[in-house]
């Protein structure tokens, strides 16, 4: 039978290196925009994996990746992603992809806040060209 571990915000295996629970309470905190908030939920060489809150009417500058593809999930509101030109509405509880190379800009047309997950691989931050 599988044994099972309760764990905490800050788990005690963090200390040795296993695994560990993060969330934004304990992952490293950065700003970008106007207002925009980020949190490091996976922060390794291949992988980024950030939570972001937008606020009403926030945008990111339209850019690209020459190597990072990236994966934007919608937990709660909704964005507009623009993708080579193509504008999509995507919903909470939706996702979509920009490969690399792709010009891309999300916002936030709504009343409300956005949280989100960007998923980058590999990294995106230093990979970034604005348009």
């Amino acid at each position: 039978m599988a044994r099972i571990k309760s764990v905490s915000a800050r788990s005690r295996s963090e200390k040795s290196g296993g695994p560990s629970v993060v969330n934004r309470e304990n992952a490293e905190h950065y700003r970008w925009g106007n207002d925009c908030d980020a949190w490091y939920l996976v922060k390794d060489p291949q992988l980024h994996v950030i939570e972001e809150v937008m606020p009403p009417g926030a945008a990111e500058i339209r850019h690209h990746h020459k190597l990072a593809q990236q994966f934007f999930f919608i937990l709660s509101g909704e964005v507009l992603m623009e993708i080579e030109g193509e504008t999509t509405l995507v919903a909470a509880g939706s996702g979509i992809r920009v490969p690399p190379g792709a010009h891309h800009q999300v916002r936030n047309p709504s009343s409300g806040p956005v949280r989100l997950l960007v998923v980058s691989h590999p990294p995106s931050h230093g990979d970034r060209h604005n348009d």
